[in-house]
């Protein structure tokens, strides 16, 4: 059984501590909407939000992030268009979908 991942009602798994000036891109998880900085990478953007990045494949666990580098694939997430992405490497933009879970019938 999945568990629910999306945002809490107080805050994700990290805190912002500094940087709050930057200007703020809206983006959905989950069909939740939230908020993150100019200059985010999707793994900061999530993880301000939320307890995790996604479930594990292979078990119950949560998944956020491992390497930081692309490198290990422990950040795969998906867009709501079905596409994947890293979110360790890849910069949050305004209006972006992300979903915990793959779409239905991925891989194609």
């Amino acid at each position: 059984m999945k568990k629910d991942l999306r945002p809490p009602l107080k805050g994700g798994r990290i805190q912002r501590l500094a940087e709050q000036g930057r200007p703020q891109v809206r983006f959905t998880l989950d069909g939740a909407a939230c908020v993150a900085l100019s200059g985010d990478t999707v793994l900061t953007a999530v993880l301000v939000s939320a307890t995790a990045l996604r479930q594990s494949e292979f078990g119950p666990e949560n998944r956020a992030g491992f390497c930081l580098m692309g490198a290990c694939q422990d950040c795969w997430m998906w867009e709501k268009d079905g596409s994947r992405l890293r979110a360790c490497s890849t910069p949050i933009s305004e209006g972006m979908q992300l979903c915990t879970t793959p779409p239905e019938g991925w891989p194609a």
